[in-house]
């Protein structure tokens, strides 16, 4: 096989930073022995719920694509798993779309997010920093999808709202914080 028909995948941004930068002052900082020790960012979950979808599935396929937009892949329908009688529910109506991330494309999402959609967000001042679980992870949420600039706003039907989810391998919450921080995260000022 030669090496014309390989692609080179360029390292994303955030990740040159993360290995260059953002371990040494970790390292420093909390006084890690081990270069693996370290927090680094696994995976990002992004969910986006739609109660609609339980009347028209149109609306499902619609927000499914304009998540695969917005993230470079493809969203999974997750359906519903037990009827609900005071929902209108039944067992298998599509409720909600989600997008696993890890890798280079979690990276250049989070740096996609960071850089230009969060300044997007109107009077925005910052993300709170009670959304960590105790474990290193942090949860947020951003009210509508449109924020984002790879959808076409005037093909956009109906606001979603999303839930994410930036899992670390962080052991508290305090380093999962300084590392986000470094990243460029923002964190209302307390």
């Amino acid at each position: 096989m030669s090496t014309n028909n390989l692609k080179e995948k360029k390292v994303p941004r955030l990740l040159e930073k993360y290995r260059k930068e953002f371990v040494p002052e970790l390292t420093k900082l909390f006084g890690y022995k081990n270069i693996m020790a370290v927090p680094a960012v696994s995976k990002i979950v992004i969910n986006m719920g739609i109660s609609e979808g339980i009347n028209d599935s149109k609306i499902v396929d619609q927000a499914a694509k304009e998540l695969a937009q917005i993230t470079g892949q493809k969203a999974k329908i997750c359906r519903a798993k037990k009827p609900i009688s005071n929902f209108k529910l039944r067992k298998g109506l599509p409720i909600a779309c989600c997008v696993v991330l890890r890798r280079y494309r979690m990276y250049e999402f989070l740096d996609r997010m960071i850089s230009i959609a969060m300044p997007r967000i109107r009077d925005f001042r910052g993300y709170s920093t009670t959304g960590f679980d105790k474990s290193g992870n942090y949860n947020f949420g951003i009210l509508e999808q449109t924020i984002f600039p790879e959808l076409n706003l005037d093909k956009v039907t109906k606001t979603f709202g999303m839930n994410v989810t930036i899992v670390t391998t962080a052991k508290t919450d305090n380093e999962a914080r300084e590392l986000l921080k470094m990243f460029g995260f923002p964190f209302k000022k307390s």
